[in-house]
């Protein structure tokens, strides 16, 4: 008689094998990522068509649009506008286009959908937004895009900040 491990029950060689254990997941998943100003951010992948890794050629630029917006990509036959993250939420820095690639963000609501052009993509992570707080020394032109902030680290003053992605693809900032 041949002894069959027990799959159902967990039991057999396999079940103390720590590659084999499937950790639970806290909080909901997101989309860490970081900006020129070397500031980290999060989407909730929820809300996040697609992430790309686009040489710059790829970005037609559009002449007399405004200086946040890279151009246009074309996106499975429909064509997106992509925007410097970090320049729409006000900072100063400039996104480094004169490189290999460069990572762009779909974000999507109903028919709309926008690319955010950011300096380097994180990773994705379990985070729970019960622990979010509200967003400190933040800049006016950043604060309508925020839903909070995870303290990482206080005695550095290092957060996570979670961007509203349905406040940045509604805003006025795309007419300007």
């Amino acid at each position: 008689m041949v002894n069959k491990p027990n799959f159902l029950s967990g039991s057999g060689q396999d079940h103390f094998r720590p590659e084999l254990q499937v950790e639970s997941p806290e909080g909901e998943l997101h989309l860490r990522f970081y900006i020129p100003s070397h500031q980290e951010f999060a989407l909730p992948a929820t809300g996040i068509r697609e992430v790309m890794e686009l040489s710059p050629d790829r970005i037609t630029p559009i002449p007399n649009a405004s200086p946040l917006l890279l151009g246009t990509l074309n996106l499975r036959g429909r064509v997106i506008w992509v925007a410097d993250l970090g320049q729409f939420l006000g900072q100063a820095t400039a996104l480094n286009t004169d490189r290999a690639e460069i990572p762009v963000i779909a974000i999507e609501e109903q028919d709309t959908i926008v690319g955010l052009a950011v300096e380097e993509i994180g990773g994705m992570d379990w985070l729970d937004v019960q622990y979010l707080v509200l967003p400190t020394h933040v800049p006016d032109t950043m604060a309508p895009f925020l839903r909070g902030e995870w303290l990482l680290d206080a005695q550095n003053h290092q957060c996570l900040r979670l961007l509203d992605q349905m406040a940045i693809l509604r805003s006025a900032r795309w007419a300007g």
